[in-house]
């Protein structure tokens, strides 16, 4: 791949490799742990939603300090303050039980780090290659992210029932602390609207606020929230998307393991099912490194609405060939949708906002997560798992559509047209 003889690229790539796959692992890792030991739907949506609740909080802020402090800095402390935590959890796990609370404090605690980790990762991505390589760059990102989703339940469910979940929290640390470690050599380049122009990280939110100005926190907060408000195109699909999430996220998540268990008699299924939708997901990574459609968000939106569609089968409890080659199609729809959506934000997004875009964008997509995590097990134990799992793919299915109906998703170029920043209303103008 090209774009890898770039050496800030090359070492962000190699060093999220690593963490990613370990994050991957730890969410199925806790899944069948909680799964195997208690099996109670309640306690591990209460894990889950500990972990989501303040990322949701608190990413907009993490995205404002990803615009004002070097991105990269920003993803060093927050991979090494995740590499401390799930290493004390794996030590925890594996001299006793630890106690549920005690668990979701320590996913708490990781959610802050990870609504810092992930708009500056997002923002770090385009200052590691030239402009024209962006697109090849989030393509293999996304390939990264998807061959995580393979590699990483399958080392999961391994790990946690040949050895024990301890060991699987122990690799997380460890991967964490290697992507913390590869990222220290990065000095990543300036971007402008023309390769040049504001500075990237600590000083890089003046180009949405005018050179030279002194703006505050809540000011640059502020001008996040308008880039996206004078888009219909972002800020519906963002809406659109947290239903979605609701919908489907947090039951599959929160109620998967068990679903599986019921319907096909083996939770271990679960991890693998994730990882045949992680193959999907990367096959169509790899398409994304070479197709370029005229209309990338149009198309993005489209393919989003299969997404859900795993769910809907599990709950279904169809044959497993219709099982995985439903999955396939999830994780590849899911993968193509990420990819064109992560780059339309590079390129019609001023440099300068990113991070802070992209964090309304993760807060707005991930708002109703807490509550579907609280909600999801009561609901469960009055209408069946199933029943919950396969409605909410549904009616996910159809949220996503609506992010279609702005007449400027449908009609956004791939590239915004050269001219001043776009940093107003986008003319002629997610999705995972």
């Amino acid at each position: 791949m090209r774009v890898l003889r770039h050496r800030d690229f090359r070492l962000l790539f190699i060093g999220q490799s690593a963490s990613q796959i370990g994050t991957q692992a730890v969410i199925v890792a806790m899944a069948l742990y909680i799964t195997r030991r208690t099996g109670s739907a309640t306690d591990l949506s209460v894990i889950l939603g500990a972990g989501s609740l303040p990322f949701v909080a608190l990413i907009v802020f993490g995205g404002v300090w990803a615009d004002r402090l070097p991105r990269h800095r920003v993803v060093i402390a927050s991979d090494s303050v995740r590499a401390v935590l799930h290493a004390a959890l794996g030590v925890l796990i594996l001299t006793g039980a630890p106690a549920i609370w005690l668990i979701a404090l320590i996913e708490a605690a990781s959610g802050v780090a990870e609504a810092f980790f992930q708009p500056a990762y997002v923002g770090l991505v385009p200052q590691t290659v030239p402009e024209a390589e962006i697109q090849a760059a989030q393509a293999l990102r996304g390939t990264l992210a998807n061959a995580s989703i393979v590699i990483g339940p399958l080392v999961a469910t391994a790990v946690v029932l040949s050895v024990g979940a301890g060991e699987a929290f122990l690799l997380d640390a460890a991967s964490f602390a290697l992507g913390a470690l590869l990222l220290l050599p990065v000095r990543p380049r300036r971007r402008g609207r023309a390769g040049g122009g504001a500075p990237a990280g600590a000083v890089q939110s003046r180009e949405a606020r005018g050179a030279g100005a002194s703006a505050s926190f809540i000011t640059d907060l502020k001008a996040g929230y308008r880039e996206v408000r004078s888009r219909s195109w972002l800020w519906v699909t963002i809406i659109a998307y947290s239903a979605v999430t609701l919908c489907t996220v947090v039951p599959l998540m929160g109620l998967g393991p068990l679903a599986v268990r019921d319907a096909y008699g083996s939770v271990g299924l679960f991890g693998l099912l994730i990882a045949i939708y992680g193959a999907g997901s990367l096959a169509a990574s790899l398409l994304a490194t070479v197709w370029r459609p005229r209309w990338p968000l149009r198309l993005a939106l489209a393919l989003g609405s299969l997404w859900p569609l795993v769910g809907l089968l599990v709950a279904l409890a169809l044959p497993r060939a219709v099982l995985i080659a439903g999955a396939l199609v999830s994780g590849g729809a899911g993968a193509l949708a990420g990819v064109w959506w992560e780059t339309t934000l590079a390129h019609h997004i001023p440099p300068g906002a990113l991070s802070r875009v992209s964090a309304w964008d993760h807060m707005g997509s991930l708002a109703l997560m807490p509550l579907g995590y609280a909600a999801v097990g009561p609901l469960a134990a009055g209408l069946g798992v199933r029943w919950v799992l396969g409605a909410g793919a549904g009616l996910g299915m159809a949220a996503a559509l609506v992010a279609l109906v702005p007449r400027s998703a449908r009609m956004l170029p791939a590239r915004a047209p050269a001219g001043p920043p776009a940093s107003g209303p986008v003319a002629p103008a997610k999705a995972l």
